[in-house]
């Protein structure tokens, strides 16, 4: 698959990351913030356990041998669902995105520089603070009303 195939896939998974914030808020209204994020995360939980039924994927050979740090993803998921779920109807979609998004970034360059958890590096360089900068000024006229 070619690395524009992939860019475009981040980008439709980009538009769910957009939507859910504020499907999960309406939720809350009815039943709380922390039962909101609590459902969000069983719904896809079985979501992803049905996936990998039908397809006969599911594998958990490995499971024992990761490590303690391995296993906080659902747990950094579940801030960041939350978070989102009292924010967005304070400052809107648009600008909870911009932050979100900005954060991002600023992580992946960070994490991409010193080549973290084994993953292919990316020194920073002046286009990537050009890029960061510009997308920070981005996220400050997003959230300015």
């Amino acid at each position: 698959m070619s690395n524009l195939m992939f860019l475009l896939i981040m980008f439709l998974a980009g538009t769910t990351v957009a939507l859910q914030p504020s499907i999960n808020a309406r939720l809350a209204q009815k039943v709380g913030i922390l039962e909101s994020a609590c459902i969000s995360f069983a719904v896809g939980t079985l979501a992803l356990l049905l996936v990998l039924l039908v397809t006969g994927r599911l594998n958990v050979k490995g499971l024992s041998e990761a490590a303690w740090w391995e296993w906080t993803g659902g747990i950094l998921g579940a801030v960041f669902v939350s978070t989102t779920i009292l924010v967005v109807p304070r400052i809107g979609t648009a600008s909870a995105m911009a932050a979100t998004i900005a954060a991002q970034l600023l992580t992946g360059i960070i994490l991409d520089h010193f080549g973290l958890f084994g993953f292919k590096g990316a020194p920073f360089d002046l286009k990537r603070f050009a890029g960061a900068l510009l997308l920070l000024c981005g996220a400050a006229l997003v959230f300015r009303r």
